[in-house]
């Protein structure tokens, strides 16, 4: 129970403590009012205190109320408002049933029934099992609906985690296969030139056969240790590894010729950046119209590329258009890239641009960036 909650309980037992007591002064000249304040007085302990709140605080009070009947009928209802606010509505009831049945017994100048005082009896404890019973169920709504908000941010952030590994998995493969292209390109060439050892010096011959043997080596380590990341289907049929690599021209001639508007715009060029970077670019160009075509299928979408050093940028805008309902996406394709970009040194930006835009901008340093100033901007 928070601080607020257990002033404002203490607050409610002393109020009811009190009443008790001045009932008691009110009945023949106050001729009962020291053992009423007693018996008020540990019963509101039995009711602060934790540990004796039950069962021993329901005893108590019914047991003193049979007694003193309407004196102490507030304390009852407290009691009745506790059970109800923990789902026990049938021994609320039971105290409530006890406790006035067996008041026929107690004292003669303040039984309930006597002096007629059972319907607002009755009224006072019916009143305290409706309230508790409303309070309980709000408190387990608030209680459930707390607990499902904690289980969707979990979820997030596994979801979000899950998008992070399948990036990085998805980077390796990617890298894996041209790697292994480029060692397969200095294996056959080398191969060539060890058929010619004949004419070539000797210490030239057994430096293109070393040279051959450590670029076979190193292709048989990589398939060994990033071939399990590979896609069953990114293979060709003869098994034989083939690079990823495609350009973004590709991509945007796809695009058009399924119907989507793409404006771009190439400056420097390709060879001049990193190889992670022209994959990462591809990567936020794919997404980013994968995107465009679910959000905003009519809207042209806007592409911007710069390869030139320091750095690589990336830019893709797209207006808001007519988005499409036969599309879901997961929703994470955005933390994927910012994995991508971050693996990079790079910074990725998503986010509205004005007007009903949508804006995505990357940008990656070049590694003779990075090295010569320390950190990028």
């Amino acid at each position: 129970m928070s601080g607020a909650a257990s002033f404002g309980r203490t607050g409610i037992v002393a109020v009811a403590a009190l009443a008790a007591a001045g009932n008691g002064a009110s009945v023949n000249d106050g001729q009962y009012m020291a053992p009423v304040i007693a018996s008020a007085v540990v019963c509101a302990v039995a009711l602060l205190v934790p540990p004796l709140r039950w069962p021993l605080a329901p005893i108590l009070v019914t047991a003193v109320t049979a007694w003193w009947g309407w004196l102490t009928v507030p304390l009852l209802g407290i009691v009745m408002f506790d059970l109800a606010v923990a789902r026990r509505v049938r021994i609320a009831a039971g105290c409530a049933a006890v406790a006035l049945a067996a008041n026929l017994w107690g004292c003669p100048a303040t039984r309930v029934w006597a002096q007629e005082r059972y319907v607002s009896v009755l009224f006072v404890l019916l009143f305290a099992v409706v309230l508790g019973l409303w309070l309980g169920s709000r408190r387990r709504l608030l209680q459930a609906l707390a607990s499902d908000v904690e289980h969707l941010r979990v979820e997030a952030q596994l979801r979000e985690e899950a998008a992070r590994v399948a990036e990085r998995s998805r980077i390796a493969a990617e890298m894996h296969d041209v790697l292994a292209h480029r060692l397969s390109l200095i294996a056959l060439h080398t191969g060539v030139l060890t058929t010619r050892s004949a004419t070539l010096p000797p210490p030239v011959a057994e430096r293109l056969a070393l040279l051959r043997a450590t670029s076979v080596e190193a292709l048989t380590d990589l398939r060994d240790v990033l071939g399990a990341l590979r896609a069953p289907d990114t293979t060709s049929a003869g098994g034989v590894l083939t690079p990823v690599m495609r350009e973004v021209e590709e991509l945007v001639d796809e695009a058009r010729a399924a119907g989507q508007h793409v404006e771009l715009t190439c400056e420097g060029s390709p060879e001049r950046a990193p190889t992670t970077h022209r994959l990462a670019v591809f990567r936020i160009v794919q997404e980013t119209l994968t995107n465009a075509r679910k959000h905003a299928d009519s809207a042209q979408v806007t592409v911007l590329i710069d390869y030139r050093p320091p750095a690589t940028r990336v830019e893709v805008t797209n207006p808001a258009g007519s988005p499409r309902t036969d599309t879901v996406g997961s929703g994470y394709g955005l933390v994927g890239l910012r994995e991508r970009v971050a693996a990079l040194g790079g910074e990725l930006t998503a986010g509205p641009a004005g007007a009903g835009a949508w804006r995505v901008a990357a940008r990656i340093p070049h590694p003779a960036a990075i090295e010569q100033n320390g950190t990028f901007t």
